[in-house]
């Protein structure tokens, strides 16, 4: 909006400079042509130049437009606060606070006021201080003793900014010179008669400076103007005051090194007694404590040897008790090795036996299954003759087609063999039940 308000003041200034240019240029031609007229030997004739009036007219009617519209704009910079203020209604109500605001061009105006912190100081500040100017001379009092006091003050104030129309309508311009000094001067002035130099300096200074701003507070609060902090920087005394007072306190000082070292003394020579005494009683505590040590160690010597003796026949006791118990176990694991081993071979023998019990048993049922088996198979053979050739074939060779013929005496050849193969079989079952029967 900044850029658009000068934009605009910069576009109505051009036209008012186009058109006075137009002017001026047409002004020229025609002063240079009259000239020309006014000596008319060797010029060349030309037409009459006429001033053109409508341009530069028409450019300062419309160069008005942008120089009300930017007139309307009005931008209050930040830390400041605007009022309105009409040529027909006076001082309008409402704050203007930072940011860009609209007025009515030619007929209100924007009075700005500054709503920072502020500082009024009386006295040599610490800048000039610093810088070796003096700035501002004291703030001159009365105490309760009649004498003149010089206050360093500083107050800190700030402008309320919901009430600056009040401020704009009704107080005198600038503030800090019309309205905060003579309030200030005027609130010290009042207070500090009701004190003495003494209590304004030390004792009750900063009653004083509290009252005081209270009071200070309170009076340009009416006025609009916020009061945040009091400071009592400085007080400057009269000379014969501050040379009384510097005597005294020199005195004072006097006073109270001599009482400091007269209590150093006292207390150096308390510790010098209280260091012998405890010297003194640590001695004799050393000394009965030696004497106690050594008593002691005599008793102790005493009575380790009333002790010693019976323990050390404990002691032989204990290692014959312990010899005997050595060969009491010595015997004792002779006896059990022995019994152990005569239990260990009755064991064995008892072992033995039986696994001999177990194979007779063994032997016994094998032989009983077996010619259960034989009985089987012979009678099953008996009923069905042809199984014994089948089993020939297959034990002669796993390879061979078995074929199965009638018995009837045609096939000599293999009557001949299955005959050879059944005497065969009787005679390994009977060599077999004869083992079995041997068995």
């Amino acid at each position: 909006m900044l850029f658009v308000k000068y934009l605009l003041l910069s576009a109505g200034i051009g036209m008012f400079v186009i058109a006075a240019a137009i002017l001026s240029f047409d002004t020229y031609l025609f002063i240079a042509y009259r000239r020309r007229l006014a000596y008319p030997e060797g010029s060349v004739p030309t037409p009459e130049p006429s001033v053109r009036w409508r341009i530069p007219v028409a450019l300062v009617m419309l160069a008005w437009a942008p120089l009300l519209i930017s007139a309307a704009i009005v931008i209050v910079p930040a830390g400041m606060g605007g009022i309105r203020v009409s040529q027909t209604r006076g001082t309008l109500a409402g704050t203007l606070y930072p940011g860009v605001h609209f007025v009515v061009p030619l007929v209100e105006r924007v009075e700005l006021f500054n709503t920072r912190d502020q500082l009024f100081t009386t006295g040599i500040t610490e800048d000039s201080l610093v810088t070796g100017a003096v700035k501002g001379e004291p703030l001159h009092v009365q105490a309760k003793e009649g004498l003149t006091l010089g206050l360093a003050i500083t107050v800190r104030y700030q402008l309320d900014p919901k009430r600056l129309d009040y401020v704009e309508a009704n107080l005198p311009q600038p503030l800090e010179k019309e309205i905060v000094p003579p309030v200030v001067a005027t609130t010290w002035r009042e207070l500090v008669p009701n004190y003495t130099v003494c209590e304004v300096f030390s004792a009750k200074r900063e009653e004083v400076r509290q009252r005081a701003a209270e009071l200070i507070r309170k009076r340009l609060a009416v006025d609009g103007i916020v009061v945040k902090e009091v400071m009592l920087r400085d007080i400057d005394l009269p000379q014969e005051y501050a040379k009384g007072l510097e005597s005294l306190l020199l005195k004072e000082q006097e006073n109270d090194r001599m009482g400091v070292e007269t209590e150093i003394h006292v207390k150096q020579v308390k510790v010098a007694e209280a260091d012998a005494e405890a010297q003194k009683v640590q001695e004799v505590k050393q000394a009965e404590g030696q004497a106690a040590v050594r008593v002691l160690q005599a008793k102790g010597e005493s009575d380790a040897m009333q002790y010693l003796l019976p323990l050390k026949e404990k002691q032989i006791q204990q290692s014959k008790l312990e010899a005997e118990a050595r060969k009491e176990s010595t015997v004792k694991n002779a006896e059990a090795a022995g019994e152990a081993k005569l239990i260990d071979s009755k064991a064995e023998m008892e072992r033995r036996k039986l696994l001999a019990q177990a194979e007779a048993e063994r032997i016994r049922l094998t032989a009983s299954a077996d010619a259960e088996r034989m009985t089987s198979e012979s009678a099953i053979l008996k009923q069905n003759p042809l199984l014994i050739n089948k089993i020939v074939a297959e034990r002669l060779s796993d390879k061979l087609q078995i074929m199965m013929v009638p018995a009837d005496g045609k096939f000599f050849f293999t009557n001949d063999v299955l005959r050879g193969m059944s005497g065969a079989n009787h005679v390994s079952q009977s060599e077999d039940a004869a083992d079995s029967e041997s068995k």
